[in-house]
């Protein structure tokens, strides 16, 4: 599995510590950054994370800032990401197994180091019940067609 992973200033020691774990488990990262706790704006590391994945280039992403929330909402405005803003274990499998989600969002302001890497590993974990959800990931998918 190739994953992508980046972050602004907000989120940067968050998502330093879910790569380390990333690494640690074999997994291998493409850092788009920041690389810093320097002010950056976060809707160009969202891009960056769903071009890549859009690409082919990673199979996931994850995205950190201070909530989770800005990313989420930057990342879902490219065609074909579903990112999911996760704070608990039993989101992060429901975000896979129900809605194929492609991108986890995490928050540093309030989500610790800990739990972002129990909430990763469960998302890494999970797969794509299908079924019934398929025909709503489908209807996102439309959305996208009509919409944008």
């Amino acid at each position: 599995m190739k994953l992508a992973i980046a972050c602004d200033h907000g989120g940067f020691s968050l998502k330093e510590a879910v790569k380390k774990y990333l690494l640690e488990q074999e997994i291998e990262v493409e850092d788009f950054g920041c690389h810093s706790r320097e002010s950056v704006d976060f809707p160009d590391y969202a891009r960056k994370v769903g071009e890549s994945i859009m690409a082919g280039k990673n199979e996931l992403g994850i995205l950190c800032c201070g909530t989770g929330i800005g990313m989420s909402i930057a990342a879902n405005k490219i065609k074909g990401i579903r990112a999911a803003v996760v704070g608990d274990v039993f989101s992060a499998k429901a975000t896979r197994e129900h809605n194929n989600s492609n991108v986890l969002c995490l928050g540093e302001r309030v989500t610790g180091e800990g739990l972002a890497v129990l909430i990763v590993e469960t998302w890494l974990q999970a797969e794509f019940l299908g079924g019934r959800h398929e025909k709503r990931v489908g209807a996102i998918g439309e959305l996208e067609k009509h919409l944008c």
